[in-house]
């Protein structure tokens, strides 16, 4: 079932557009990227195949992209919306934050005080384009929930082999040539359909395992 709610934010009307599991096991809240909405390929994709199977999808629509404009605001002001955002929602299952791109980073910021068991963080701008020594690998550091990246093998804002090893809770799947958008090439290893096949499919097993397996444990 899908709904809509206009969200008052400190930097003006947000928007979430729920779509709700009939029997949700975990509830998973996306907001997008700088540069699209949330319409963007990966966010439509888990919110029409993971309801299906017991996830509340609710996308989060910043009040820069409402408002029509086409450059995103600050870090804090993205922090603070998705936080009004979140507080609007009215959850009974655990909770997951996640987004794609500069909501990925706003996921990882915000999550633990979200009181979210975990993260989900696709596409990961992991530095600039061309600018590996600009690491915004600290964001995931601190994110102190387990996270999942999903990353495209081709994603020039972090290629899966730049993500440290070394940062605790962290699993990392990877899409085979994908770009940062998923966008796979018309020869590449996989089609469009396999490769949104990989993402959710990846999503909804981490979610089972990790979020609603760590919850049941606490």
């Amino acid at each position: 079932m899908k709904s809509e709610l206009t969200v008052a934010t400190p930097y003006g009307e947000g928007r979430l557009v729920s779509h709700r599991a009939r029997k949700p096991i975990a509830t998973l809240l996306l907001s997008h990227g700088a540069g699209n909405g949330i319409e963007s390929r990966d966010l439509e994709a888990l919110a029409d195949h993971l309801p299906r199977n017991n996830v509340t999808v609710v996308r989060f629509e910043q009040p820069w992209r409402v408002a029509g404009r086409k450059v995103a605001t600050s870090p804090p002001t993205l922090d603070a919306a998705l936080i009004a955002g979140a507080d609007r929602l009215r959850v009974r299952t655990p909770l997951i934050v996640g987004g794609r791109s500069a909501g990925a980073r706003s996921a990882a910021r915000t999550a633990k005080g979200l009181g979210a068991v975990a993260c989900l963080a696709l596409a990961f701008p992991l530095h600039p384009p061309g600018k590996p020594e600009k690491s915004r690998v600290s964001e995931l550091q601190r994110a102190r929930v387990t996270t999942l990246v999903v990353q495209g093998e081709r994603d020039t804002m972090g290629r899966p082999e730049e993500f440290p090893e070394s940062i605790r809770g962290l699993d990392l799947v990877v899409v085979p040539g994908a770009d940062h958008g998923f966008k796979v090439p018309a020869r590449g290893p996989v089609t469009q359909e396999q490769a949104l096949e990989i993402l959710v499919e990846s999503t909804l097993e981490w979610i089972v395992r990790e979020a609603v397996g760590n919850a049941a444990r606490t």
